[in-house]
């Protein structure tokens, strides 16, 4: 549907329009999916990462890679001639990159792509490709602009991860990795706060603070929070051993 809005509306168009174009023609259709489609298909988009059909270092040549984002909330004909050649590349610390140039599989320099703390980069991302993990029916929240709900920017920080549930409710998601428990529920009720003010219109609010460990303090804290959730993640390994080579010529 995505694609067939663009080719219907010409080369240069916005992601209000195509949005329009689906719900005309198809009413009924999920907004968020919508919004969420379009940003898989942007090959220039840094945030596409996060979805399934990108979750792997290649070349932009796929049925996926037909939009380019020329500025923000605007969208156009993805044509290489043009706009070069863009890729999903991985970096040395095992992220996923969007990056201009002729790349698939080999790595990135980290530093190059400000990756930042990786073991929170690595669990945000693992998260929202896998929202479901979390609750059945999680999306990512996306506004009209193309702009998603990971590290979402508010005046007044960044929220890890903002969803939307199967209610449309809007969930915020903060990542207790390397904070104290204080400034995790601190940031947490203060982005809540936020999105209930400027972003819900009327929609319920929900919050949930995902970590190895949840402390007694969080607890605590959080106890008397209506619409607030703990949750904890494990981590496994599994190692096997490798059958030796035949010494034999």
């Amino acid at each position: 549907m995505v694609k067939e809005a663009v080719q219907a509306l010409g080369s240069l168009t916005t992601n209000v329009a195509v949005r329009d174009w689906i719900l005309n023609k198809y009413p009924g259709t999920n907004l968020n999916t919508i919004q969420c489609q379009t940003i898989v298909c942007t090959v220039n988009h840094a945030s596409r990462i996060h979805y399934p059909e990108n979750k792997k270092p290649r070349l932009a040549t796929s049925q996926y890679d037909f939009l380019f984002r020329p500025d923000k909330g605007k969208l156009e004909w993805y044509d290489p001639a043009k706009h070069g050649q863009w890729s999903i590349a991985e970096t040395d610390a095992g992220l996923l990159k969007v990056i201009p140039g002729d790349v698939e599989v080999e790595t990135v320099d980290a530093d190059a792509c400000d990756s930042g703390f990786a073991a929170e980069a690595h669990l945000r991302d693992y998260l929202a490709l896998h929202l479901s993990d979390i609750e059945h029916g999680l999306q990512l929240f996306t506004q009209d602009d193309g702009t998603d709900g990971i590290e979402f920017i508010t005046d007044i920080g960044r929220i890890d991860i903002l969803a939307v549930d199967v209610k449309g409710a809007l969930v915020v998601i903060e990542l207790k990795v390397d904070q104290t428990p204080d400034a995790v529920c601190g940031q947490l009720l203060r982005y809540m706060g936020w999105v209930k003010r400027r972003l819900a219109h009327g929609k319920p609010i929900r919050g949930i603070i995902i970590g190895q460990s949840i402390s007694d303090r969080i607890r605590y804290a959080m106890a008397d929070i209506p619409n607030v959730e703990l949750r904890e993640y494990e981590l496994s390994l599994t190692l096997r051993a490798v059958p030796a080579l035949d010494s034999r010529p």
